[in-house]
């Protein structure tokens, strides 16, 4: 698998880029947003993206925004800042997760693993490949979802989980947390933050697709289900 890290400091990519060889992934280097995105475009097969937001050419939110117009490569930004605004607002961008400097290089080994798993997420035995809730057909085996008229909804994996765990267990609410814990497979202190921005994303989509439908439904106080009457 490929990882494509992402940084102004020549000194962040080489510590990130041992980390990455040791669990043997493949390491695509960049040093600013402009050759970040050549590299997407030129590189095949780059399978997550590691993202500092601070750089020179074009920042990391702009990569992230022109990014997310026709690929849904999975991103962790790598931020400076450490307001829960300033994180939002990569979440909101198209980022998938972030790690804030100064930072372990474990954990960020720790997130991208989490990434990747649930992107390459595997279907199981006693789970249908194919869920239809509402105007939704989901695909679990190849992470598709259309609409019952044929309309694709591009999902980022994040996203994608996050449906596909509510359309799973229809008319259960879910809590932030619990969202948190099962689709990014890791625990943190501002995951109830986390999802909603992600959930607010899964929402402006489908709706988009469906012509206002409104299928993720918030318990206000407890969290989000999806009802399937």
């Amino acid at each position: 698998m490929k990882i494509l890290v992402v940084d102004d400091d020549k000194e962040i990519v080489e510590l990130l880029s041992i980390y990455i060889h040791n669990e043997g992934y493949e390491v695509i280097k960049a040093y600013d947003g402009k050759e970040a995105i050549t590299k997407i475009l030129t590189t095949s097969d780059i399978d997550l993206m590691i993202l500092d937001i601070m750089m020179p050419v074009m920042d990391g939110m702009q990569v992230v925004k022109e990014l997310r117009k026709e690929s849904q490569i999975p991103i962790i930004m790598l931020t400076a800042k450490t307001t829960d605004m300033d994180k939002i607002q990569g979440l909101i961008a198209g980022a998938d997760d972030y790690v804030t400097k100064p930072f372990n290089p474990l954990e960020v080994m720790a997130r991208v693993k989490s990434l990747l798993r649930r992107t390459k997420m595997q279907v199981t035995s006693n789970e249908p490949d194919v869920l239809e809730i509402g105007p939704l057909i989901i695909k679990k085996d190849s992470h598709e979802v259309t609409t019952d008229e044929g309309v694709e909804i591009q999902l980022t994996a994040l996203e994608f989980g996050i449906l596909h765990l509510l359309a799973s267990h229809p008319n259960r609410v879910f809590s932030a947390d619990e969202i948190f814990e099962r689709v990014w497979q890791q625990e943190s202190l501002i995951s109830a933050k986390t999802v909603m921005v992600h959930v607010s994303h899964l929402r402006d989509k489908i709706e988009e697709a469906t012509d206002g439908e409104k299928v993720i439904q918030t318990v206000w106080g407890v969290g989000y289900k999806i009802d399937g009457n």
